[in-house]
């Protein structure tokens, strides 16, 4: 008989600009943070191995100013990184930026820039043997429930002198856009779809609740 899933959930904050990316020849670079070596694995599992992204645009910019977190499977003498998101605090490039970059610019009058400051949620995954036991939703609402209860740190991150009202964006992929649905996000006409990594996306959007 299986044993009872136990998760344990840890948090690295924004490593900073000493982060480096984890190749074969150095799969752990010691600069990182243990955790954060343990989500490019997974990362590397789902994206790279799985959907066929390339490795050298599975760590990017945002890494090194995001806040990330790690599920484990903690059955075994020793936990297993199982699943990750990332927090990516404000400012983003415009979403004109993005379309040009995709090739699809010519849906860029459709589209108006939030004039209030929001965060993102990327690099979402679990591993193929975790899906189906309503882990997406429980990460999604780990990192938005860290992210309302601690709202001046993500402002100040970004180095953003206007509040955070609790604006979220997800790029999400179309095959799980229903997904995104049921956990409150709403997806934006305006925005298009485009592909990132030759997939397919679209975005939503949700507001979670702040404290005052």
């Amino acid at each position: 008989m299986r044993s009872e899933l136990q998760i344990s959930t840890l948090l690295v904050p924004p490593p900073g600009p000493a982060l480096r990316r984890p190749t074969p020849s150095n799969p752990a670079p010691s600069c990182n943070p243990h955790v954060f070596n343990d989500a490019m694995d997974v990362r590397t599992m789902i994206f790279v191995n799985e959907q066929g992204c390339s490795p050298e645009s599975e760590f990017d910019e945002d890494d090194p100013r995001s806040w990330h977190w790690v599920f484990y499977d903690g059955r075994a003498d020793k936990q297993i990184p199982i699943g990750v998101i990332r927090l990516v605090p404000p400012p983003h490039p415009s979403h004109e930026t993005l379309l040009r970059d995709s090739g699809a610019s010519h849906q860029l009058e459709r589209h108006a820039e939030p004039e209030e400051p929001y965060v993102k949620l990327t690099r979402v995954g679990l591993l193929p043997a975790y899906r189906g036991m309503g882990l997406s939703r429980k990460l999604v609402d780990t990192a938005l429930d860290w992210a309302a209860e601690h709202k001046h740190e993500v402002v100040s991150a970004g180095c953003n002198k206007q509040p955070w009202n609790g604006l979220v964006l997800v790029h999400a992929q179309v095959q799980v856009e229903a997904l995104y649905a049921r956990m409150g996000f709403v997806t934006d006409e305006s925005m298009g779809t485009w592909e990132e990594e030759r997939i397919l996306h679209v975005g939503m959007w949700k507001r979670v609740n702040v404290p005052p």
